[in-house]
């Protein structure tokens, strides 16, 4: 009975002091509840002060690289391949003979054609005499004038054809590798070979239309190409003059001087193209900014708060990119740590110099 009792109170009293802690607790909660929501901590971050400075503007556009003058040798009358005066791969002038086509044939009907029309002529000039006698009538003059300037167009258009037997370099260039061989039978439709001036060279490139009012006849621009680390240069000499409704781009050529055969027709520039220089311009890191679903933002430091800014941009470079609107000089711009700040987030800032 003693044990009985004895085990109750022990039960009694632990009841009592559970109920106690319970209790104790509860007031703790209320009275830190009563205290307000705890205290975040600043978030650390780098900052710049936007300051404006003269920004000179380029673009880096692809190109291609296209010879001066090019062109495929053909052969302008069929024939037999007599005689080539050309070296693969060399150089050669403007006017030098290149091939020659057999003419045997044409030679022979052009001597026939020189015996037709000199005794055309003997009876052109009869006739204008027996004319003057009134020996004939004025038709028959007619004619035996007409046989005769029939003949002797007949005799201009073979030696025209004769002379068309002799090809010879349009201009000055190097020509390339050969498809035929003496002997060989050619038409108008065979490529004989390629001839090809590639000093200088011209580069073609396109731009965006908004900055076609920007680019200037004379323009020097520099440019790269794929396996070479000299840049090299060169001048814009012509301009389309209506931009391409499809692709919205100005077409632009410019020429760059060849004579140590760096360069070669067919390989694509890298074209870093100069603009017009932006006088008081801002830029800021290109990690600064977040792109977002209607345009771009930014976070500045105001009253050690973050807030979000939305900015205009321009031309990007590998480091900066040009704000045209939304941020001014003297804001201090977060540049670190801004994916996760929130409107309103508190910021302990450290400012660092450009």
């Amino acid at each position: 009975m003693k044990i009985k009792t004895l085990l109750l109170l022990i039960f009694i009293l632990l009841l009592v002091g559970f109920i106690g802690y319970r209790i104790n607790k509860n007031a703790a909660v209320n009275d830190k509840g009563k205290s307000g929501p705890p205290q975040k901590s600043a978030l650390a971050v780098n900052a710049i002060v936007i300051s404006e400075k003269d920004f000179s503007n380029s673009i880096s556009i692809s190109g291609s690289i296209d010879a001066n003058e090019q062109v495929e040798i053909r052969s302008e009358v069929s024939g037999i391949v007599e005689n080539i005066y050309f070296t693969e791969g060399s150089q050669v002038k403007k006017g030098q003979v290149l091939f020659r086509v057999n003419d045997s044939e044409l030679r022979a009907q052009l001597a026939q054609a020189n015996t037709k029309q000199n005794l055309a002529g003997e009876n052109e000039r009869r006739a204008k005499l027996l004319l003057a006698k009134e020996a004939i009538s004025q038709e028959e003059y007619d004619i035996a004038s007409a046989e005769f300037r029939s003949l002797k167009s007949q005799t201009q258009l073979i030696q025209s054809q004769l002379a068309k037997t002799s090809l010879k370099a349009p201009f000055s260039g190097k020509i390339g590798l050969r498809n035929i061989s003496p002997g060989a039978y050619v038409t108008p439709m065979i490529v004989i070979s390629n001839l090809v001036n590639t000093n200088p060279l011209k580069i073609t490139f396109s731009i965006p239309e908004k900055y076609a009012s920007e680019i200037t006849m004379n323009a020097e621009i520099s440019f790269t190409v794929s396996g070479s680390t000299d840049t090299f240069k060169a001048k814009i000499y012509a301009i389309e003059p209506s931009i391409d409704t499809n692709t919205r781009t100005l077409l632009v050529r410019a020429k760059a001087d060849n004579k140590d055969d760096k360069l070669f027709p067919g390989t694509y520039a890298n074209v870093i193209l100069p603009l017009k220089e932006i006088k008081d311009a801002i830029l800021i890191p290109t990690e600064a900014v977040i792109p977002v679903q209607n345009g771009k933002k930014v976070f500045i430091s105001e009253n050690g708060k973050a807030k979000p800014i939305m900015v205009e941009t321009g031309t990007r470079t590998q480091e900066s990119i040009v704000v045209l609107s939304g941020l001014k000089a003297g804001d201090t711009l977060v540049t670190s740590g801004i994916m996760s700040l929130k409107p309103d987030s508190a910021l302990k800032v450290k400012i660092n110099s450009k």
